[in-house]
C-alpha cells in the first residue's frame, strides 16, 4: 500500500523535468535528443501487464541526466509502462532499500513494480558495463576526466544498454536486439 501511495504522489517525468533547477539546459537537451531505436516498439508489445517504474534521482546527477530520459521515452512507447520520479534525498528509506553494492546511495535507481505494487526488481545507477568501468579503470582517472569519459560512453551507447537492461527487468523475454548489448 505504501509503495502505491508514494508512487501515485510522485511527479511524472515531464512534470519533474519542469522543476529541474540544476543542469536544466542539459536535462532538456538530452530529453530533446533521445530517440528510441526501432526495435523498442516490437519489444514493448511483449509487455502484457502494467509496470510502474519509480526513479530515485536528483537534478544534479550526471548519470540521471544521461539515463532517465531513455527510461522516460521507453515508458512513452508502451501504454503498459508508467514512470514517476522521486527525490533520493527526500526518500532516504526507499533509497536505503536499494543501495548500490549494499552501501552507496548512487542514483539514478529505477524500481519496477507490478500492477499490485509488488516490487519486481530495480536497475541502477548505471548500465552494467559502464558501472564496471567506473569501479575499475575509471577510478584511476581524476574526477573531471572520469566524468568526461562517462559522458562519452553514454553518447556512444545511445541508450541501447539502458533500454536493454530495463526491458530485461520488466519483460518476460529478452528482446532479440539486446543479444549483443549486455
Amino acid at each position: 500500500m505504501m509503495n502505491e501511495i508514494r508512487y501515485r504522489a510522485a511527479p511524472a517525468f515531464d512534470e519533474m523535468l519542469e522543476t529541474v533547477q540544476r543542469n536544466r539546459d542539459l536535462w532538456h537537451g538530452v530529453w530533446q535528443r533521445v530517440r528510441l531505436p526501432g526495435w523498442v516498439e516490437s519489444a514493448v508489445t511483449g509487455i502484457d501487464r502494467p509496470v510502474h517504474l519509480l526513479a530515485l534521482s536528483e537534478d544534479w546527477c550526471g548519470d540521471a541526466v544521461n539515463s532517465l530520459p531513455w527510461v522516460a521515452r521507453l515508458a512513452e512507447a508502451s501504454p503498459k509502462i508508467d514512470l514517476r520520479v522521486l527525490s533520493r534525498d527526500k526518500n532516504a528509506d526507499l533509497m536505503d532499500a536499494h543501495l548500490t553494492n549494499g552501501s552507496s546511495r548512487s542514483i539514478p535507481v529505477v524500481i519496477a513494480y507490478d500492477e499490485a505494487f509488488g516490487e519486481i526488481g530495480w536497475w541502477g545507477p548505471r548500465p552494467a558495463p559502464l558501472q564496471a568501468w567506473v569501479r575499475e579503470d575509471g577510478l584511476k582517472l581524476p574526477g573531471d576526466e572520469r566524468y568526461l569519459e562517462v559522458r562519452k560512453w553514454y553518447a556512444r551507447d545511445r541508450g541501447e544498454t539502458i533500454l536493454c537492461e530495463v526491458l530485461e527487468l520488466i519483460s518476460t523475454e529478452r528482446p532479440a536486439a539486446c543479444a549483443g548489448v549486455v
